[in-house]
């Protein structure tokens, strides 16, 4: 999730469904901003940074994050940690242990935490559990688990914004892939 949800989780959620295609079945993905206009359609850096990596642009258009949403979902990747935190308010109980930010997300994760786990279903939960336990034994700064808001910025520093999401993204495919 992100704000506007026309950038950054977008593009999160497009490469993740790219990445883990072969578990599109049990899987559900999708995105959402905590300020969102209903159905403002992805930018067009994003669509273009997409058909680059080979992935097809996904999504309807923008939404706005629900309670429902976060409590339905087993994994929340914000893009800051003002997103990971609005999730939480949403639902304190849920979202405590299940939201991150996405680059968080992929410092903590290990394969490991699921070894010898192949069903995604029961290795997903695993790695988001292995996650959340190590969260507070490593330290790190905003500036190492945020993603700037690329709204308005040059296209250097969205391009920037796009490949820190890519980054983070593949190291999470790899992490659910590895069985």
């Amino acid at each position: 999730m992100c704000t506007g949800n026309v950038y950054r989780s977008p593009l999160a959620e497009c490469l993740l469904r790219h990445r883990l295609f072969e578990h599109r079945r049990v899987l559900h993905l999708s995105s959402a901003g905590t300020g969102a206009v209903e159905g403002t359609p992805m930018a067009a850096a994003v669509a273009s940074f997409l058909l680059g990596r080979g992935a097809q642009p996904c999504g309807t258009g923008s939404r706005r994050l629900t309670k429902e949403m976060v409590e339905n979902a087993d994994l929340v990747l914000g893009a800051a940690t003002e997103h990971r935190e609005a999730a939480v308010r949403l639902s304190p109980v849920r979202a405590l242990s299940r939201a991150f930010t996405a680059r968080e997300f992929a410092q903590l994760v290990r394969s490991e935490d699921a070894a010898g786990v192949v069903d995604p279903t029961a290795r997903f939960p695993a790695l988001v559990k292995g996650a959340a336990a190590r969260r507070g034994v490593m330290s790190a700064r905003a500036g190492d688990i945020e993603v700037m808001d690329p709204l308005g910025a040059p296209a250097e520093q969205v391009h920037r914004c796009l490949v820190q999401i890519d980054e983070a993204v593949e190291r999470i495919a790899s992490a659910m892939r590895t069985g």
